[in-house]
């Protein structure tokens, strides 16, 4: 276990074994119907409901370098496509449905004591189907790293709950490929205990709201801005003597569910 300067270093035993539990439910809803009309979306399951990994697939969201909190960096990509295999067996990171502007593999260190360590990451990625694709709005998730021992004290990926959190397109026949949009109320990986971190007190922190705005900030420019309603603008422009630059949007700004 090694602080210095307010950063610590992050490694786990790589010989330990992590038992990994994958669970997809039924798609409950599409705009056009897809998830009862194409068979591969209807039947959309995890590929392995628990397997056992070797820590060093976790190494991947680890930093190279002792960190900060609040501090990010790149989850290497190969961790992050063996545990996705879980779910599905052909993840791809360069996302078809969205585009190369949505690529990204991020962590954020959000607390620590002498314990454990918490981080929070997001990745993108999609399912290639074989007529199509399966395009998640995110992986959110975190890992908590037993500084002890060394080892995967408790891990979560997960597609966020959302009215739609989804996208996927079907190949429906040569030269036709139709898009649609959907809720899928439960896309997980897990691994050890739920609630760690229940009554943990910690040396140095930041909020679970500031860690994701963190990593947001990795994938969109939009976040960037400081929005506000229609309402405040209307009020705060003669005052900042500034025109208003007002934006509609049909989907959300902050994920691929769009």
């Amino acid at each position: 276990m090694q602080t210095v300067n307010n950063k610590i270093a992050l490694n786990i035993d790589r010989d330990a074994q992590v038992s990994v539990k994958g669970f997809i439910a039924p798609i409950e809803y599409t705009q056009r119907n897809y998830h009862v009309d194409w068979d591969e979306l209807a039947n959309f399951r995890a590929a392995e409901p628990e397997k056992r990994y070797p820590s060093s697939v976790f190494q991947a969201f680890l930093p190279s370098e002792p960190v900060s909190v609040g501090e990010c960096w790149q989850i290497e990509e190969e961790g992050a496509l063996t545990l996705l295999r879980k779910l599905n067996p052909r993840p791809q990171l360069e996302l078809d449905v969205a585009g190369a502007d949505s690529y990204g593999l991020w962590a954020c260190l959000r607390a620590y004591n002498d314990v454990f360590a918490e981080i929070l990451f997001r990745i993108h990625a999609e399912f290639v189907l074989e007529k199509g694709w399966f395009a998640p709005s995110q992986f959110a998730g975190h890992l908590v790293i037993d500084r002890l021992e060394k080892r995967v004290a408790a891990f979560k990926m997960h597609v966020p709950d959302a009215t739609l959190n989804f996208d996927a397109r079907w190949k429906i026949r040569d030269g036709l490929c139709g898009a649609d949009i959907g809720y899928c109320p439960q896309m997980e990986l897990y691994a050890g205990a739920e609630h760690i971190l229940q009554d943990a007190k910690f040396t140095e922190a930041i909020t679970e709201a500031e860690a994701l705005q963190a990593l947001m900030l990795r994938f969109y420019k939009s976040a960037q801005i400081n929005w506000v309603s229609l309402e405040e603008a209307l009020k705060m422009a003669p005052a900042l003597q500034k025109p208003i630059h007002a934006i509609s949007s049909g989907g959300p700004l902050a994920d691929e569910s769009c």
